[in-house]
């Protein structure tokens, strides 16, 4: 893959239903339905609504045998409207209800982290070696026979690894880490190319995007080095809703496409599935427009930097070296001596910066804080603008050009090009300037109408912006996926909720008219309360 023009990664083609991703195909963009599996009627209704919003393929939960046998109820009533779009079984810790769905529908999305090892408690455990293998049998034992299942129905598997529900036996040998989502899957994917099963694509996702951006390039290497090319899907799980979840999707997705890197993608946000489907089609517009820009020459040699570490830079009047970034019209008006600006309105405008950059520290002026301008139409839509700005300079922070950016976009409010621009380095982790909502987009496990709760939970703690809060509708990845969150909403059953602080449920079975109330009162329990005024 080329560094300055975009390359895609040559990825295996996958059969689902009748279409194919991977390989030469058109990015697929995906939802997922927030209706019970078991209401056939309401569920195969939204599955409508997703299509006819551009989906490609739709998915729903299954979390018990039952769920999954309606699921051919559901398609029935697709297939009798003349819609075929592919339906997906979403599987966690029944693989019993995996079996079931493999037989109805064209995909099944199983999760390494539960399909065979029970649900993560955070013990750690210890094992020695020969133990390690057994448990390694025991995933093959279950694992093939699926396979074998999947073979003979013509159904296509998706191996999903979340961040929030590595199983104790992988945090115990490596960590909660991206190394040990790397190999959670490849435990999997090592069984997969043995019997010789094709129609497999791999998601690795996390709600921080730095860890599922790294986990992804780390995933890609590893089936590099054990010759496998299995498509990708990309996703950024828990990312919220408005602004904040579209610019967060977008620096993940983005970042890993404009490097060639993805070949189906979701948006998720926690808002009703068909508005998910704009915003995928936005960035796949985006990547498609680098894809077929004018070519970049490249510096004849490039600076040799790991990925992820931040250039090298002296500080000048508080901009480069170690400092926060800079936003141009917040922290600057006029540029200072001595800090160089590069300019792009490029349509690859990611490998344009690269280029200058590199060029600049081959040459006199290296080392030089370097502040990123990018500009866009003045005709460019501003929902465009946030998804295109998100991916740009997403991709560009996130790969070390932390110095400082400007975002010239004259559809843009200056109160929106904020928004923006300090969003966008919130998603990357390298300035924090409002609360973090680590908030799952909802599915037919949520126990809570999902948007209303995030509403009221934004309205009650937005102003605690050194917080990371989570709001989860179900324990299935709740208090795993919000690990590094400072607190936790998460559904525990119909009209319940139970509260975290961190990893530890602290107060279980909360009536959910009380639950803003006591995640306030917790928050004060804990000394970490601020009233707005003090904020």
């Amino acid at each position: 893959m080329s560094r300055y023009n975009y390359s895609r990664r040559k990825s295996d083609s996958v059969k689902v239903g009748d279409i194919r991703l991977g390989g030469n195909e058109p990015l697929r963009l995906q939802s997922m339905t927030n209706t019970p599996t078991l209401d056939t009627e309401a569920s195969a209704a939204q599955c409508l609504r997703i299509a006819a919003a551009g989906a490609d393929i739709v998915r729903l939960t299954a979390q018990g045998v039952a769920h999954a046998r309606n699921l051919e109820n559901i398609r029935k009533v697709l297939r009798d409207k003349g819609v075929t779009t592919p339906l997906v079984a979403d599987i966690h810790f029944n693989s019993d209800a995996a079996f079931a769905a493999a037989e109805v529908v064209e995909k099944v999305r199983i999760n390494p982290g539960n399909f065979v090892d029970p649900g993560r408690t955070f013990r750690q455990l210890s094992y020695t070696d020969e133990e390690y293998a057994a448990e390694i049998q025991r995933i093959r034992d279950r694992f093939i026979p699926f396979l074998q299942l999947c073979r003979e129905h013509g159904t296509a598997i998706r191996l999903g690894v979340n961040h929030g529900s590595l199983s104790d036996r992988i945090m115990s040998r490596y960590g909660d880490t991206p190394e040990g989502m790397v190999e959670s899957v490849m435990e999997f994917l090592r069984i997969c190319k043995e019997v010789e099963f094709p129609d497999v694509v791999i998601s690795i996702k996390a709600s921080n995007v730095v860890v599922m951006t790294r986990t992804v390039r780390l995933l890609v290497k590893a089936m590099d080095a054990e010759g496998m090319s299995y498509p990708l899907h990309l996703g950024v799980t828990e990312a919220g809703d408005a602004e904040d979840g579209r610019i967060k999707s977008a620096v993940g997705i983005g970042s890993l496409l404009a490097d060639g890197l993805g070949d189906t993608i979701r948006v998720s946000l926690s808002e009703a599935p068909e508005a998910e489907l704009p915003e995928a089609r936005r960035l796949a517009a985006h990547i498609a427009r680098m894809a077929a820009a004018e070519h970049i020459d490249a510096p004849a040699t490039a600076p040799s930097r790991p990925y992820g570490t931040r250039r090298p830079s002296r500080s000048v009047a508080g901009i480069g070296g170690e400092n926060r970034p800079a936003v141009g019209g917040i922290d600057f008006t006029d540029v200072p001596n001595g800090v160089l600006v590069v300019e792009s309105s490029h349509d690859n405008r990611i490998g344009h910066i690269r280029s200058q950059i590199d060029a600049i520290d081959l040459g006199p002026d290296a080392g030089a804080p370097v502040v990123i301008k990018l500009s866009y139409p003045a005709n460019m839509e501003v929902a465009d603008v946030f998804i295109a700005a998100s991916a740009d300079f997403g991709a560009l922070v996130l790969e070390g050009y932390r110095d400082g950016i400007i975002l010239d976009a004259p559809s843009l409010t200056p109160e929106q090009n904020r928004t923006l621009t300090l969003g966008i380095l919130q998603a990357t982790r390298t300035r924090i300037s409002k609360t973090e909502f680590i908030a799952c987009p909802g599915c037919g496990r949520t126990l809570f109408d999902l948007p209303s709760v995030l509403t009221r939970v934004k309205s009650a703690c937005s102003h605690l912006k050194h917080l990371k809060i989570g709001v989860m509708g179900c324990i299935v990845n709740g208090p795993g996926e919000m690990a590094d969150a400072d607190y936790g909403y998460v559904g525990a059953a119909a009209g319940k909720v139970s509260l975290y602080k961190g990893k530890e449920c602290v107060k279980k079975n909360i009536p959910e008219a009380e639950a803003v109330t006591e995640l306030i009162n917790l928050i004060k329990e804990n000394g970490d309360w601020r009233e707005p005024s003090e904020a």
